[in-house]
């Protein structure tokens, strides 16, 4: 992610004020999308999932990122070292004129994210339920809303921890997967050229090393368990990666495939969209329709990229931020929400269901943002419900049991930049779960690292 020209195109302000819990504040005049009751109505007991997951349609626009003080903070993914000198911080919109009393907790997972044995008091300090007394009401919006707002607390283990916001009936409203990471082994990274013809004009393989040192490991290639990532997705993620070589004498791990486990197809850069402003129109905006209510917003009929010349520009690597530039005043309460209409062109139907597809979507393949197909007009078309702000997106195919096919509208380009990490888990004998051991963050083709070939693999 290049964020040069980023910082100054997307810098918002993050402000917030505390509004202490006590009577739920109602506005009886104030419409909504659906228009929400005033009291809410019981729900039938909802299963956990360990993932990102959003469990009620009123919790919109979930950002979950390490707070540093940057205006581009919000791309900082949910992974912090065991010392956490930057807090996580979860941020998330409930629509409606009322306010609830959320609160929250963390819950320890393995490495393949099921719950572990440990109890609460074994990774934290403080009592596991965190209320979310940080909270302000929006502020001339046509649809109203609560932005929450959480300083996730400091752990005593690295590892994942799943973060469960919940309402008054203990039933979870979101979920958000964070990373705790304690480097006791050293993991070096770097983009290598994947083997096999064309392969290497759209693929991107990263090959790794991991140098245990003195770190008491009897069987090295079983008991490091590695997990690689594109872009900070999940759904794409890879497991279970052995090592092509155990080199004893350097306490060395190579991790350098010839059949593809380690490459991802490198695809395209994002496509924008701007609609931070209802008074003029932004990137990629065909029209605004200011008598509705919610308003509407029409992006332009795209074009696929499959198949033509790969052309390089900044992006934000899937994410979005929110704000307004109609009003002064923060993003996070300005920013109305409006209904915007996708667009793709396609001369027939794609071999699947077509979806819009981001950190909009949670990286998932949702029905709100799945398109229609209009066979005279030759067009994708589908309407969602989002926050003003900048955000980039793909247009992909689902498949069954497998990743969606973003190539297939994207198309695939080596030059393209992307983000990867590594991460390294370990179980100590004894113990009762994963910890967080190692981990390495990489930018393909980006300008934030230097990328030397060979210098690792000697």
């Amino acid at each position: 992610m290049r964020y040069s020209a980023l910082t100054l195109l997307l810098a918002l302000s993050a402000a917030t004020a505390c509004v202490p819990l006590g009577t739920p504040i109602t506005d009886p005049s104030a419409g909504r999308v659906g228009q929400a009751s005033p009291v809410q109505a019981p729900r039938a007991n909802v299963p956990l999932r360990f993932e990102d997951a959003v469990y009620d349609p009123d919790i919109q626009s979930v950002q979950c990122y390490v707070s540093t003080g940057q205006p581009t903070e919000i791309f900082a993914p949910p992974v912090v070292p065991l010392n956490q000198g930057n807090p996580i911080v979860l941020e998330f919109d409930l629509l409606g004129n009322q306010s609830r009393r959320l609160t929250a907790r963390l819950v320890h997972c393995n490495a393949d994210w099921t719950p572990s044995v440990l109890t609460d008091l074994q990774f934290l300090d403080e009592i596991n339920e965190f209320n979310l007394t940080d909270y302000r009401t929006s502020t001339g919006t046509q649809v109203p809303y609560y932005h929450y707002r959480l300083r996730v607390p400091p752990v005593k283990l690295s590892g994942n921890f799943l973060l469960v916001v919940q309402g008054p009936d203990r039933q979870p409203l979101l979920s958000r997967r964070l990373l705790v990471y304690d480097n006791k082994m050293e993991v070096a990274a770097q983009l290598g050229l994947p083997p096999g013809g064309a392969a290497r004009y759209t693929m991107q393989q990263v090959d790794f090393v991991i140098r245990y040192g003195a770190f008491p490991l009897v069987n090295p290639a079983v008991e490091a368990k590695v997990v690689l990532r594109q872009n900070f997705r999940w759904d794409n993620a890879k497991y279970g990666l052995r090592p092509t070589f155990v080199r004893d004498a350097e306490q060395q791990l190579d991790y350098q495939f010839f059949n593809f486990e380690n490459a991802f197809p490198a695809l395209n850069e994002f496509r924008p969209a701007d609609i931070r402003s209802l008074r003029s129109g932004g990137l990629n905006v065909a029209g605004v329709n200011l008598q509705a209510s919610p308003r509407e917003i029409a992006l332009l009929p795209e074009p696929t990229r499959a198949g033509r010349a790969y052309t390089q520009y900044e992006d934000a690597d899937g994410q979005r931020v929110f704000e307004s530039r109609d009003f002064l005043g923060a993003g996070a309460t300005n920013a109305d929400y409006v209904w915007t209409t996708f667009q793709l062109q396609a001369p027939a139907v794609a071999p699947g269901p077509v979806y819009v597809f981001g950190a909009l979507s949670d990286w998932q393949l949702k029905e709100d943002f799945k398109l229609s197909y209009n066979a005279q007009q030759q067009l994708y078309t589908g309407r969602v419900l989002l926050k003003q702000g900048y955000y980039n997106y793909y247009f992909v195919v689902g498949r069954p049991g497998a990743a969606p096919d973003a190539a297939y509208f994207e198309g695939s380009y080596q030059p393209t930049e992307n983000q990867y990490d590594v991460l390294v888990y370990y179980r100590p004998p004894g113990t009762r779960a994963d910890l967080l051991i190692g981990y390495r963050p990489l930018v393909a083709n980006g300008q934030e690292v230097q990328l030397r070939r060979g210098s690792l693999f000697r």
